[in-house]
């Protein structure tokens, strides 16, 4: 299957937001888009003003490149969120935040969303008592996500949850730090994905613009 192995700061610096790909490091002052918040590559400082369509496609690649997905797999929730009802850009975030490896990660118990999805994949978290292997696996309302006893001691699991709980709490995840569990209170609404992102220096609160998504592949 194929992955991406290159640097995960380049990836930061070429959507112009940090995507937290690194978890704790991209808090601190090594940061690389907090020293270079400019394109990787020669000509990453060249300042070109961008059309509506590159616009749109940058904030498709941003949210995608922030939950490790691939063009193909975006598509494929994209069409999933198109066909439920409401809000297709919200139903969109809320089937991206409602994946095991984001849930994973949003209830604390790895360091970023890729650690995430490796835990998943290795085994080592159970969804209602049973070991679930697929990062990709939509959790529902009352789901009690949870580590697995003997991977509680794992010294990456340890230094997440004590991250965690210096971060703000998940409104929609009830958690349970001693017993590394989570269960899912409510489902994510539009007031909770505020906070995926932190603002950009245009005023945009949110720094997630769901809607130019939706425009982009509704042309």
């Amino acid at each position: 299957m194929a992955r991406y192995t290159d640097g995960l700061c380049r990836i930061c610096r070429r959507e112009g937001a940090k995507l937290f790909l690194k978890g704790e490091r991209c808090y601190t002052d090594k940061c690389a888009f907090a020293r270079r918040a400019y394109a990787p590559g020669q000509h990453g400082q060249g300042r070109k003003k961008p059309t509506p369509y590159c616009i749109q496609l940058r904030e498709k690649q941003k949210v995608r490149r922030m939950y490790g997905m691939l063009e193909g797999q975006f598509r494929l929730f994209f069409e999933r969120a198109d066909r439920m009802k409401g809000v297709t850009g919200d139903n969109l975030l809320r089937l991206l935040e409602t994946r095991l490896d984001s849930v994973t990660y949003r209830a604390g118990f790895a360091i970023s969303r890729g650690d995430a999805r490796q835990l998943v994949r290795h085994g080592h978290v159970n969804v209602n008592g049973r070991r679930v292997t697929i990062p990709s696996y939509i959790v529902k309302l009352g789901d009690v996500i949870e580590v697995r006893a003997r991977s509680t001691g794992f010294k990456r699991v340890q230094e997440a949850s004590a991250f965690a709980q210096r971060t703000a709490t998940v409104r929609w995840l009830a958690i349970d730090r001693a017993k590394f569990k989570a269960t899912v209170a409510s489902l994510p609404e539009h007031e909770d994905f505020q906070d995926l992102l932190p603002g950009t220096e245009d005023g945009d609160r949110k720094g997630i613009r769901e809607e130019l998504i939706v425009e982009l592949y509704s042309k």
